[in-house]
């Protein structure tokens, strides 16, 4: 695509604006103080609604494969293969979502999401045996891998920086209300005949990815793809409208484009190529910190157990004593409104405190949280009484580790993997960091109950425990504080000493 006349006037007359230009935080040049952006809101919101669909398989797989069980017949590695196979095939959406990311644009990729998710939906609520659900959640788990890296990406890249950290941990908000979605829809079905419950459980998941598909119509492309492909005219008019002035859009379109190595020749044939080699093959030392902070956080994301936790809840607390299925779901719904309150209160606060603070927080307590549910599990697993006391400390633990993780690694790891990469790495670069996570999840996911039919579960939660730690320790001395900062300022973050100020910054424009 040829750049228009427009786009060539466009970088003209940023071309010709002096090059000692005042800093963003500079009150006379642009005034950094948040702004709210209706439009800028709303984007985020209809782009995060992706991720409802995550939330809600997460949530309600893990009532309705009581039910698959008993009504399939299927054996407990069976069970696992099943809940876990859709993270393993998440990853690659996931990969594949940063190429077909810079090659259409993020906006018709969260379409595609929608659509993938779909077919995988209908397959599973059809299903008439277990190996046509198995294909079912294979199809919805590539849609699941496109929805996890395309929403927080998308909602970075539109977001002024005073409001991206609660913008960019939206899709966390929604994955958990999913989640809690799941739970409701569970304890709803949960009466009907075995047949037919799970499959309106599963099936029902259709509705949220028709309405997201046509959602996305209302959505700008990200002004930072179209910068990429030489469309500045059109990245302007997207950041006048999600920007709190005229001023500070011409500031974002500026940067932006200094960011790129803006070439309108070039960059109107750009669709991502040669950024594996950048990216894996011959990585520059900035580019090696990024990597290590993205994959490192994705990988102690989904370590943690979290997505194991909420998926054999059912399993754990029947092995406690609660043997009733609507108490089951029951136990569910009060952890899932626990997840859901602790998860807005952190995208609130996100851009106030930090990212760095709640995130160690957040990790810290996981790691508590995981130590007193080992304790309980292995009071009850020793425990022919089954004591309330003991029941009721089992289930805060639980309440107190899903909280936990959603005011930390829950919404931060979306933020921090789509905000740290260099411009032209950073679709590709945020897929690949995301694989892992997913790929880390199906891992535990498919092992879980094997694991902890050998160690127990009290075993298993003092490992998770234990991973949590060295997660902490991870954090705090590899993750820098990104806070207020533009996605082009966060690359200074990972140079060397001295290298922002001076030659350092060519380094990460290359990339």
């Amino acid at each position: 695509m040829a750049a228009t006349a427009a786009d060539e006037a466009e970088m003209k007359s940023i071309e010709e604006q002096p090059q000692h230009q005042k800093p963003l935080d500079n009150p006379d040049v642009v005034d950094r103080r948040p702004k709210k952006n209706k439009y800028a809101l709303l984007c985020a919101l209809l782009a995060s609604t992706n991720s409802i669909l995550l939330g809600y398989d997460i949530g309600v797989m893990s009532g309705a494969v009581l039910f698959i069980k008993e009504d399939l017949k299927i054996t407990s590695v069976q069970v696992e293969i099943l809940v876990g196979i859709l993270n393993v095939f998440s990853l690659i959406g996931s990969l594949a979502a940063g190429k077909t990311s810079d090659l259409v644009g993020r906006r018709y990729t969260i379409v595609l999401a929608a659509a993938t998710f779909l077919i995988g939906a209908l397959l599973m609520g059809l299903a008439p045996s277990f190996p046509v659900l198995l294909l079912g959640r294979i199809i919805a788990g590539i849609g699941v891998g496109y929805s996890l890296m395309i929403a927080p990406l998308y909602t970075a890249e539109l977001s002024p920086a005073m409001s991206r950290g609660l913008l960019t941990s939206l899709p966390e908000v929604f994955i958990v209300l999913g989640i809690l979605l799941g739970y409701i829809i569970n304890y709803t079905f949960s009466t009907l005949p075995r047949h037919l419950n799970w499959r309106l459980m599963l099936g029902i998941a259709a509705i949220p990815a028709i309405a997201i598909g046509f959602g996305v119509t209302a959505m700008p492309e990200s002004p930072r793809w179209l910068v990429m492909k030489g469309r500045v005219a059109d990245a302007k008019r997207v950041l006048t409208k999600v920007s709190g002035s005229e001023e500070e859009a011409k500031f974002r379109l500026d940067e932006i484009t200094k960011a790129a190595g803006f070439d309108s020749a070039a960059n109107a044939d750009w669709h991502g190529q040669g950024v594996w080699r950048e990216l894996i093959l011959h990585p520059s030392r900035p580019v090696r910190r990024i990597l290590v902070a993205a994959i490192g956080i994705n990988f102690f994301m989904q370590a943690s157990g979290n997505d194991a936790v909420i998926y054999y809840c059912p399993e754990v607390f029947r092995a406690a004593g609660i043997t009733n299925k609507r108490q089951l779901f029951g136990v569910n719904v009060i952890m899932g409104i626990a997840k859901a309150a602790f998860v807005v209160i952190s995208a609130l606060y996100l851009d106030r405190f930090g990212r760095r603070p709640l995130l160690l927080l957040g990790s810290t307590g996981m790691a508590l949280s995981l130590s007193v549910l080992g304790l309980s599990s292995t009071f009850l697993e020793h425990s022919t009484s089954k004591p309330i006391w003991a029941i009721v400390l089992s289930i805060v633990a639980v309440c107190a580790f899903v909280s936990c993780f959603s005011i930390g690694l829950g919404p931060i790891t979306w933020v921090y993997s789509t905000e740290i990469f260099p411009l032209k790495l950073r679709a590709q670069g945020a897929g690949l960091a995301i694989s892992v996570n997913r790929l880390v999840s199906g891992v535990v996911s498919m092992t879980f109950l094997t694991i902890s039919k050998k160690i127990t579960f009290g075993g298993m939660f003092f490992l998770l425990a234990g991973i949590m730690v060295l997660g902490t320790a991870f954090f705090y001395f590899f993750l820098p504080e990104t806070k207020n900062k533009s996605l082009e300022e966060i690359q200074a973050l990972f140079e060397d000493k001295g290298e922002s100020d001076g030659g350092g910054g060519t380094e990460m424009r290359e990339t």
